[in-house]
């Protein structure tokens, strides 16, 4: 993959901002490190660090045309791009066999609808230097990042936040709201990042930017629910056919195509597909852990034998504070709560030890009803009919016990308690944006400044209200697996310069699977059923029926340890908006393993360890 810069400051003539530039490429070697380009035209400086995956030799960065009145920089892969050069070959003489003169030349001789034909990951900044015109996009679904700052006469954009940081010359504030956001959902919501000035080119959109005129932000593509016209049988032929050519088509590269493989069912059929499909046998990678309860490794090791692929593993033993702080520090620029980065960075860093690009199972669960929480939705529909009195002595039964630290895949009362996180957290999410960390009252207790603060939740598309689970799955598709999951994929991977491509986000899958109906996806407690359906020929009985684990981190030992040790550190610097006698509570309670609080303390020690640095 790649890394872009474009920065514009009206007295920025003759390269003034160049050695600026140079520098914030520098911070982003590792989204590319096979080539560095630095354009100085104008008021304006482009930059590129390049990970050559298509046309190795060729297709430098920042490319610009003949007459060198247009620039683009450029991240991301367009898959259809043969396609599409077929279709510009009548308007446009191609110099290269890569996927950016393609985009370059489309832009150019189609203008913004464009973006619309391809079919890909993509950020972008496309430079009309004659009339100082910007255009930036990012992909549908958000997969690639991409930044901005603005001011009346002068506009940045990167990759990441901390090279886009190098860019600015005046402080940067903490926006308020996107903390009280932080604190609520583990992650940012769309559009908004850390700091007041700074924000996030919105996945499916475009913007335009002139100096002394105003930022144009439109959308290009939006989910729309159409409904499928066919019988089951037919969609599953369907599906079928889509998922397939998505995997064909992410196997375009001029270098070896492998596969990350956790066990679970999403990456096991993308593996699948490479090997049945294909015709590939790729090789495959996964991470597991000491501690068995979060352990997948046998079932990948299983996939693996059967598929024939050549298969790599690796175990975590011990917790690396340091590679944590880097990550999120280096890459991510801001707080960040999932705690599967640190498992994702260690599967990409194996897998760049033998490969470029890797393929993944990203968008699996969101598309096709995997999630646990859709299983404790549906339950609820019955719990809340339950005479109060019975609810009440649930509650009462399960609390008494202690809360396990194992998996919940391991443990049906860690289940039990699972299940009353989600019906004491049912009105913070109703209506549903997505999983929130805390109950109403105890983020009064943890945050009551901020118990009112917040951005405005993003507006999910009217045609995906057709039922509570159908709307809970189109919102994680639109929020959750872009705020979180894709942020996660693509820093931990780029970290160590490796591109990642996800199958089921191919534009077809995705429109596919929200035009069936919820109930060919998810009857009962079974998810995934259409996927199953579809493919259950591709993979042992035992992939599809094992429950849904995810890729877990035993962070409710590591805060009984050390790192428990250090927020208690940080919690005695001061000036954060939250309450540190509750955090303390909460830390104490998981001390003495009463209750697990794992994944918040998490959330409250990313934070602080990103405040402590500002």
């Amino acid at each position: 993959m790649c890394g872009l810069i474009f920065h514009y400051k009206k007295d920025g003539r003759g390269g003034k901002y160049k050695k600026k530039v140079c520098r914030a490429l520098s911070r982003m070697a590792h989204r590319g490190p096979d080539d560095e380009g630095i354009v100085d035209i104008g008021n304006a400086v482009i930059g590129h660090r390049r990970l050559a995956i298509i046309d190795l030799q060729a297709s430098r960065q920042p490319m610009c045309d003949p007459s060198r009145r247009y620039f683009l920089t450029y991240n991301g892969e367009i898959y259809n791009f043969k396609e599409l050069q077929n279709r510009l070959k009548f308007h446009w003489d191609f110099k290269t066999s890569g996927d950016t003169e393609v985009v370059l030349a489309g832009l150019i001789c189609l203008g913004r609808g464009f973006l619309d034909l391809m079919e890909g990951m993509w950020a972008l900044a496309f430079w009309d230097n004659n009339s100082e015109r910007l255009l930036i996009s990012r992909d549908r679904m958000g997969k690639k990042p991409l930044y901005f700052k603005s001011w009346q006469e002068g506009f940045v954009t990167a990759s990441e936040l901390p090279a886009l940081k190098d860019l600015i010359d005046t402080p940067l504030e903490e926006d308020i709201d996107s903390t009280a956001d932080y604190l609520r959902y583990g992650y940012y919501l769309p559009g908004t990042t850390a700091y007041r000035d700074i924000k996030e080119v919105l996945p499916g959109h475009l913007l335009t930017w002139s100096p002394g005129k105003k930022i144009e932000m439109s959308r290009y593509w939006s989910l729309k629910i159409n409904g499928f016209g066919g019988s089951v049988d037919q969609a599953q032929e369907k599906l079928r056919e889509t998922m397939i050519l998505a995997v064909q088509r992410r196997m375009v590269a001029d270098v070896e195509v492998a596969a990350f493989l956790s066990g679970g069912v999403d990456s096991s059929l993308v593996t699948a597909i490479m090997a049945k499909h294909c015709g590939v046998s790729p090789k495959t990678f996964t991470i597991g852990f000491s501690e068995k309860s979060f352990d997948e490794r046998c079932y990948a090791r299983k996939v693996a034998e059967i598929l024939h692929t050549e298969h790599y593993e690796k175990s975590h033993q011990k917790w690396d504070a340091e590679e944590l702080k880097r990550l999120i520090m280096e890459h991510i620029g801001q707080p960040f709560a999932d705690s599967s980065l640190l498992p994702t960075a260690m599967v990409s860093r194996l897998a760049a030890q033998h490969v470029k690009v890797a393929l993944s199972g990203d968008g699996g669960d969101e598309l096709f009803s995997g999630y646990q929480r859709y299983q404790a939705r549906a339950i609820l529909r019955w719990y809340t009919r339950l005479p109060l009195v019975l609810r009440k002595n649930f509650d009462k039964l399960i609390k008494a016990l202690p809360e396990p630290m194992s998996h919940h895949s391991r443990s049906l009362l860690k289940k039990a308690y699972l299940f009353l996180d989600v019906t004491d957290r049912l009105e913070n999410e109703t209506p549903y944006i997505a999983p929130v960390m805390y109950s109403r009252a105890m983020f009064e207790r943890l945050a009551p400044e901020l118990s009112n603060r917040g951005h405005p939740p993003p507006c999910i598309p009217a045609e995906a209200q057709l039922d509570d689970l159908q709307a809970m799955m189109a919102s994680d598709a639109l929020v959750y697996l872009p705020q979180d999951i894709l942020v996660k994929v693509d820093r931990a991977s780029m970290a160590y310069s490796l591109e990642t491509r996800a199958p089921f986000l191919d534009r077809n899958v995705i429109e596919l699977a929200f035009s069936l109906p919820r109930k060919w996806h998810r009857r009962g407690f079974k998810g995934k059923r259409m996927l199953h359906k579809a493919f259950s020929e591709l993979l042992p009985k035992e992939i599809w029926s094992r429950r849904k684990q995810g890729f877990g981190v035993p962070i409710h030992h590591w805060f009984r340890t050390g790192l428990g040790e250090e927020l208690d550190k940080f919690l005695s610097l001061g000036d954060a908006p939250i309450e540190q006698r509750f955090v303390r509570q909460i830390l104490s309670a998981h001390r003495n393993k009463s209750r697990d609080h794992g994944y918040r303390l998490w959330n409250i020690y990313t934070y602080l360890l990103w405040k402590k640095s500002q």
